[in-house]
Parts: structure tokens; C-alpha cells; sequence
């Protein structure tokens, strides 16, 4: 099963949200569709990132893309509604290197 990243910007948290509901809502949305394998809190250059690595169904490469891709969509939206997001980033795993694919 092809191993993807979405990786999602917090520039900050809306009104009556506790930090770890971020998280929580990111990992819900992904676990809905796809088995969430980690998830992790980075700050670059000042920015928070959360970045959760998930596992799409084998398939073709355009059809596993396409998974992934929606499901990205999905946890960006769901995190929409806790926190305000900057760039979104999706990565896939080949030969042990994550290449960015959308």
C-alpha cells in the first residue's frame, strides 16, 4: 500500500479550540478513509506544520493520487473549521524518499 504525507500549515487556532483539536481533527478525517499510520507537530521557521503520514489502497498511480489527494482536501477542510491554515503540502513515499506530488 503507497504511503503518503499531508502536510498542513497552523497560522492559528479559531475561537474556543484547544490546540489538540487540530490534530484531532486532521487524524479524523484521514482515519476515515485511509489507516493514519503517524502523526507529527513540526514549527518551521516559526510556522506549526502537522503532518500526518496515512496509507492509500493499492491501485493504479493516477487512481492512488487522486485518493490521497481528495483525502487531503478532507483533512484541510476539517482542520478549516478549528484552526486557520496556510499551505497545504502532499507527499508520497518512493524509494524510501518522500517526492512531492500535489
Amino acid at each position: 500500500m503507497p504511503s503518503y504525507r499531508a502536510v498542513l500549515q497552523i497560522t492559528g487556532l479559531r475561537p474556543g479550540n484547544p490546540p489538540e483539536r487540530v490534530m484531532e481533527a486532521a487524524a479524523e478525517a484521514l482515519g476515515s478513509r485511509h489507516l493514519v499510520e503517524a502523526t507529527q507537530l513540526n514549527v518551521v521557521r516559526g510556522v506549526p506544520e502537522i503532518t500526518l503520514r496515512f496509507l492509500v489502497e493499492a491501485a493504479n498511480d493516477d487512481d492512488e493520487l487522486a485518493a490521497a489527494r481528495e483525502s487531503a482536501f478532507a483533512m484541510h477542510d476539517a482542520v478549516e473549521d478549528v484552526a486557520r491554515t496556510g499551505r497545504l503540502r502532499l507527499l508520497r513515499q518512493r524509494r524510501g524518499k518522500w517526492v512531492p506530488v500535489g
